[in-house]
């Protein structure tokens, strides 16, 4: 009756992840991550930023993304899951709650 699901299970919230693994769960944690190019994901229509402070635009805020290796590793460890449910390479894909605890455990 008191099952633990299967998104946030416990051998998930025991692994140890690289600082790339962390970074993109992290970036997962701020949105959806969508395929851009063929090795990388990032949110759906991020763009190049610049800061307020920064007048003329002359340093770019670089856009933050993961590469496929690391999105499917984390796919593997369950931290990611697809936010339509398929198991598609290209599906966009969403934290889990075991994610999100990874995250909340490990800061």
């Amino acid at each position: 009756m008191n099952e633990v699901p299967t998104s946030a299970s416990p051998e998930a919230l025991v692994v140890a992840l690289t600082p790339s693994q962390t970074s993109a769960l992290k970036l997962a944690k701020l949105g959806d991550l969508h395929p851009q190019n063929t090795k990388t994901w990032t949110h759906m229509d991020a763009t190049v930023t610049y800061a307020r402070s920064d007048r003329f635009k002359e340093r770019p805020i670089k856009v933050k993304s993961a590469t496929t290796a690391t999105v499917e590793r984390l796919q593997e460890l369950g931290l990611l899951a697809s936010v339509d449910g398929s198991s598609g390479t290209e599906a966009p894909q969403k934290i889990t709650m075991a994610g999100k605890l990874w995250l909340l455990k490990h800061k």
